[in-house]
């Protein structure tokens, strides 16, 4: 067994179930890098305020250089014994630059350390994560672009109501990924502050230079109070909660996917590359891709209320229990990483049966509000009209006619103020464009929140405008 950090207060060996149950390598270890990050610039600063001497502090960045380069090629050997990435690195260290390694730890603690290291390590997978919905965003924008001319029926209740423009349904999708960008831009902020320097929870009475170690690792606020800084899982939790609300809009758009590409609505046809088939059907072609990331969100809720639960009765400062926070950190990063990369390149491919979603407006009396405002156009109250287009309705499911196909003294029979001029307004292209009001789905409408998406989005990425 290893020797402990803490061998001088025991007077027995930690039991060898208890490192294999308080281990936390087989996960934590991908925060090596940062963690070696944070310890050179904690180096640094220690040399800076003369707590180590300056050749001290060369010797012990060359060691950490060092065992991140073994990390990366693979040479680097990990054991429960030692618990996590921070006492593997520091052991590591003591084995090449001797007992200078251990001055390494001077004037922090490991519960300000694993903080700066999760904040390290979020702050690059926040901007991994807005640059990814970015991408997303714009293959949203471009898809509908493409299909602007496309009309379908726009559902309430998943009942035919109105119809839109294709493209205006994509781009209520764009809209729900531009919010959960900015909630990712938001906790961004809350991620970047830096703990170091709280040491256990009091602080620490060596003459440490939180503010330059702050600017070494490029932290816009440092933490104002030392218990928090330890104990505050606020951040990861922000960011879950963001996930969680992204997977939602994923798990949405998911099961349209779906609705969509089966034979009742005959929509879209997904292409090969993202589907599977059946071990007995032949015949079968399963969405078993937009299922799949229906089925995470779920996983992501749940990692979500893991930590919400965890926190929940922590008394201050630090506990052992907040181990347990990275695991759902990573798994929830990872599934909804894997989930955005798989919408990038799904959505470009899937085909369109334009029409068929234009046949699917022509029945079904979605031009029934229309009718009612082309009364309310000749002075009748809304209310009545709206009573006087309900009884053309029920006429009609008995005739079996809609709206339009019936005949100008069919429709006279429900009102005298119906003239020849109503079956103009019953057409699906002029009922799609007198919806003209900002952020409507009229065409002038829609190709301007294509256009003014799309200059946001050239902007973005011409100035890799990422939070830095």
């Amino acid at each position: 067994m290893a020797e402990k950090l803490w061998d001088g207060r025991f007077s027995n060996k930690t039991h060898a179930s208890v490192e294999a149950f308080t281990s936390s390598i087989d996960f934590d270890k991908r925060l090596y890098a940062h963690d070696i990050e944070g310890s050179i610039a904690h180096c640094r600063m220690l040399a800076k305020t003369g707590v180590i001497q300056s050749d001290e502090a060369d010797a012990l960045v060359k060691g950490l250089r060092q065992i991140k380069k073994e990390i990366e090629t693979g040479d680097f050997l990990f054991s429960d014994s030692l618990e996590d990435i921070h006492m593997h690195i520091e052991a590591r260290l003591v084995g090449i630059v001797g007992d200078a390694a251990r001055k390494l730890h001077t004037a922090r603690s490991r519960n300000d350390q694993v903080a700066l290291d999760i904040r390290m390590y979020l702050r690059d997978e926040c901007r991994t994560m807005i640059h990814d919905l970015n991408r997303l965003r714009n293959v949203i924008v471009a898809m509908a672009d493409d299909n602007i001319d496309v009309v379908m029926p726009g559902y309430t209740h998943l009942q035919r109501a109105q119809p839109v423009l294709f493209a205006h349904h994509l781009m209520a999708y764009y809209e729900m990924f531009t919010r959960d960008t900015e909630r990712f831009e938001q906790v961004f902020e809350r991620i970047d502050v830096m703990p170091l320097g709280s040491a256990a929870l009091a602080g620490t009475t060596y003459p440490v230079d939180r503010h330059y170690t702050a600017e070494l690792l490029d932290f816009s606020k440092i933490s104002e109070n030392s218990m928090d800084a330890v104990s505050d899982r606020d951040f990861m939790i922000e960011f879950l909660s963001n996930a969680s609300i992204c997977m939602m809009h994923l798990s949405r758009i998911s099961e349209e996917l779906i609705i969509w590409s089966s034979s009742e609505f005959a929509f879209i046809d997904l292409p090969d590359a993202f589907a599977t088939g059946s071990s007995i059907m032949p015949q079968k072609k399963n969405p078993d891709i937009p299922e799949l990331v229906r089925g995470k969100t779920g996983r992501v809720y749940g990692n979500l209320v893991t930590m919400l639960t965890m926190m929940k009765s922590l008394p201050l400062a630090y506990n052992r229990d907040m181990q347990e926070d990275k695991l759902s950190l990573f798994d929830t990063i990872d599934t909804l990483s894997a989930c955005i990369d798989v919408y990038i390149h799904m959505l470009p491919n899937i085909r369109i049966d334009r029409q068929q979603m234009i046949n699917a407006t022509t029945v079904g009396y979605l031009n029934a509000t229309d009718m009612a405002d082309y009364l309310v156009t000749k002075g009748m109250p809304f209310r009545e009209a709206h009573a006087c287009v309900g009884k053309a309705v029920a006429h009609g499911l008995i005739v079996k006619k809609e709206l339009h196909e019936m005949s100008l003294e069919e429709l006279r029979e429900f009102s005298q103020l119906i003239e020849e001029d109503l079956f103009e307004k019953l057409d699906t292209l002029a009922m799609i464009n007198r919806r003209n009001s900002y952020g409507a789905t009229s065409s002038n409408q829609v190709r301007a929140a294509i256009a003014a998406a799309q200059k946001k989005l050239d902007k973005i990425f011409s100035d890799k405008a990422l939070p830095e």
